[in-house]
């Protein structure tokens, strides 16, 4: 059973009635950010119950040494870690000489939390009795600016109910924490100063061994009933981490005290002096004021919902499981920063390290180029082209490659291979495709070919170097085999050809031969530049051809289907269908010598394929395939529902397309996995979005138009989307009966609607 707690709302993640049991999940859950940091949704003031206490810089990692009882060459050193950023939240409050904690309170009640997504803020408000017997009602707001993306401001209101109430505020910023997820239990952050004002606190820590340096700041203010008052700290308190403030103030039984903080970091990726900076963001906070700072936090979301929102009629979960993905997706990524990416987790927890994967360039860079402007997604291109040579080196010093072969890290955070799986690390190397192919799929979406003779022409070089001499021939087949890998199926390690990873190799020897030509023909002073550097020969062209002209691809003849891998079907194929609820999720029931030796799939490598290159198939093909597989699928990655909504209804198998898209936009909200107290799953948000886009709408760029096949679940009354293609924004409505098109531009626009050609004029 998943858990069904969250309300049904269009444009609010609500939670009523407090649970200790939930109190980890709903940190998750409730989660914001703004691109540039991010923080659970802890309480501000002390909580001794259960809890994962997390704030996060985007960029800011540590190099957290691998531990492991064995070593082998070429096994990363550390694995990176997002970092468990100095905590700026805290208020610890008394009341009365009692502390007020959620989890000692003899009651709560009327407990509430919002998360709105429509104007960016979280709120949460009770009413509490203490041991002592003093009844209060709180509502506190917490929002992340984007305006003033170093900023957040809490509004933490308090009414004595029963009582008149001494209420005592202890607002701290604190850099002695650590990483909930660290290998050897140790301090991330050296405490280098602290400075104390009247109301206002700096701390400037930095890391040890990356030596990033942050200032994380405080600055606080105490109103009675919505006034100013002038009350002083009556205490600071400070240690070599930490500083606390100590407000005192008597308010009677009915009226409203209020203390506001304005809290964030400054950091060294992007100012010299940190403090200094964070004095000037404080100001700027104050000068514009808590209201007026919200206020452009509801306008700075209206735009961006403006461009981005997927609206669903009739179906009031399905709508809240859409935005919340999109909402999600744009906290963590803005694309304003080339150094930065998605990580998995982005700022709602630790696993994963909160590191760059390959679900990038697999399903986030549609949503971006889509959603934004394609600036935004080419800095997510760039961000591999500035880390080819460490994918080289990576290669070259790891794996034993040569001649600028280039192997990109299954998991990143400045281009050096820094997962600590053996069987992941160095097996997983599809990861290289999917990246080539976000350099295809950007000039195909975009139009723009500037990229790759500026730069993508080097990364597909390296990385089909790599594929020409990761492939062996097999003189029994008499065809190029891969041996030894792991697909995007992870519960099949060391396998022999496995069918994405062989088709997608092809694939990318084949692409970059081709850009090769067309930047000689159309770029040649580019052309010139490129070859002199990487030093190509045609000779060695000519040899990647023969490795791409004659690559093996496991089939089954009598099942008309492509294998996920050499011996699939020797194993005992027992559907999924019956398999005993009680042993699901077997990623946590059973042992992974029982997982590998099953039939059962994380997400189906074959079906990836013919995701990504659907056109290379015919539909009788994908039926026969995704048939046979998904009978084997328990959808434990957290990518699967997304590509299997999308297939099937290309299938017209509108109930599964129905019933997967509402896995995967509820795959957190629901707790489909039962883990995500560790965090959302962001980068597999995207594919949310591809699932509404391009399997309902069935949405495809041919021949530099867009194609349209739209499909509507029987749930549904209708839905419409936006995407900005090619410098017009596009907005599609779909219904039962029909299916609109508007336009934003100053030219007409051309597309096709199950084929038929639609002139679709502006405005």
């Amino acid at each position: 059973m998943n858990q069904d707690y969250i309300k049904a709302d269009n444009w609010s993640i609500i939670e009523e009635e407090f649970d200790v049991e939930r109190v980890k999940s709903s940190e998750s859950l409730f989660s914001i950010g703004n691109g540039a940091m991010g923080q659970r949704a802890n309480f501000e003031e002390s909580y001794s119950g259960p809890t994962f206490q997390g704030s996060y810089i985007a960029g800011i990692y540590y190099p957290d040494k691998t531990k492991v009882g064995w070593w082998k060459n070429g096994y990363p050193k550390y694995f990176a870690k997002v970092l468990n950023a100095p905590n700026w939240i805290g208020i610890d409050i008394v009341i009365n000489g009692e502390k007020l904690d959620l989890f000692t309170c003899t009651e709560v009640k009327k407990f509430k939390r919002e998360l709105n997504m429509k104007e960016g803020w979280y709120n949460r408000s009770f009413e509490a009795t203490l041991a002592n017997g003093t009844e209060i009602a709180v509502n506190i707001r917490r929002f992340l600016s984007l305006n003033l993306d170093e900023v957040g401001y809490i509004n933490y209101e308090i009414v004595p109910l029963n009582k008149d109430a001494k209420i005592v505020y202890t607002p701290y910023i604190d850099a002695g924490i650590t990483n909930e997820d660290a290998n050897w239990e140790e301090k991330f952050w050296e405490p280098l100063d602290i400075k104390k004002g009247s109301n206002e606190a700096f701390i400037t820590a930095q890391t040890f061994k990356t030596h990033f340096k942050v200032t994380t700041f405080m600055h606080n203010s105490v109103l009675v009933n919505g006034n100013p008052s002038q009350i002083s700290p009556t205490s600071i308190e400070s240690t070599v981490d930490k500083v606390a403030y100590t407000y005192e103030t008597l308010v009677a039984k009915g009226d409203t005290s209020t203390f506001q903080k304005i809290g964030g970091y400054t950091v060294s990726l992007n100012h010299d002096n940190t403090q200094s900076a964070a004095e000037k963001v404080i100001q700027a906070a104050l000068a514009k004021g808590y209201e007026s700072l919200l206020k452009e936090q509801v306008d700075a979301w209206a735009k961006i919902w403006e461009m981005s929102d997927i609206t669903i009629a009739g179906d009031v979960k399905a709508q809240q499981g859409i935005r919340f993905n999109i909402f999600q997706l744009n906290q963590t990524y803005l694309g304003k920063d080339s150094r930065l990416n998605i990580g998995p987790k982005g700022f709602t927890g630790e696993k994963y390290g909160g590191s760059t994967y390959w679900d990038t360039e697999a399903y986030c860079i549609p949503f971006y180029m889509a959603t934004k402007d394609q600036e935004v997604a080419r800095n997510l291109l760039t961000y591999r082209y500035n880390q080819l040579d460490k994918a080289i080196e990576n290669a070259k010093d790891n794996l034993g490659f040569k001649n600028g072969a280039a192997l990109y890290p299954m998991v990143t955070m400045n281009g050096e291979e820094c997962h600590n799986e053996w069987e992941i690390t160095h097996e997983e190397i599809h990861r290289n495709g999917a990246i080539a192919f976000a350099i295809f799929n950007y000039y195909r979406y975009t139009g723009d070919y500037s990229y790759i003779p500026e730069k993508g022409l080097e990364v597909l070089i390296g990385i089909a170097r790599f594929w020409h001499q990761r492939a062996s021939f097999s003189t029994d087949k008499n065809q190029y085999v891969i041996l030894g890998v792991t697909g995007p199926n992870e519960y099949e390690n060391n396998i022999n050809n496995n069918f994405y990873t062989n088709y997608i190799a092809k694939w990318c020897i084949d692409y970059a031969y081709e850009q090769i030509q067309k930047v000689a023909t159309e770029y040649p002073s580019d052309h010139k530049r490129v070859i002199e550097k990487v030093n190509l020969a045609d000779a060695e062209l000519q040899d990647w051809k023969k490795v791409s002209g004659n690559m093996y691809f496991p089939k089954s003849e009598a099942l008309g289907i492509y294998l996920q891998q050499d011996g699939f079907l020797d194993k005992d194929l027992v559907p999924v269908k019956d398999l005993d609820k009680s042993q699901r999720p077997i990623n946590q029931k059973w042992s992974w010598d029982r997982v590998l030796r099953s039939p059962y799939i994380k997400q189906a490598d074959v079906l990836q394929g013919f995701y990504f290159f659907e056109d290379h198939f015919t539909t009788e093909e994908l039926r026969k395939n995704f048939e046979f597989y998904e009978s084997f699928t328990v959808h434990e990655s957290s990518l699967s529902p997304c590509v299997h909504s999308i297939q099937a209804a290309k299938l017209d198998k509108m109930d599964m397309a129905y019933a997967f898209y509402l896995r995967t936009s509820r795959l957190d909200l629901d707790d489909y996995n039962k883990e995500v107290e560790e965090g959302c799953h962001i980068t597999s948000m995207a594919g949310t979005w591809m699932s509404i886009v391009e399997g309902f709408g069935g949405m495809r760029v041919k021949e530099d138009t867009l194609h349209f096949a739209p499909k509507i679940p029987k749930e549904w009354e209708g839905y419409s989307f936006k995407i900005n293609f090619r410098h017009q924004i596009l907005k599609m409505e779909v219904t039962h009966n029909e299916t609109k098109f508007s336009l934003e531009g100053d030219k007409a626009l051309t597309v096709f609607v199950n084929g038929k050609e639609v002139v679709v004029q502006p405005n």
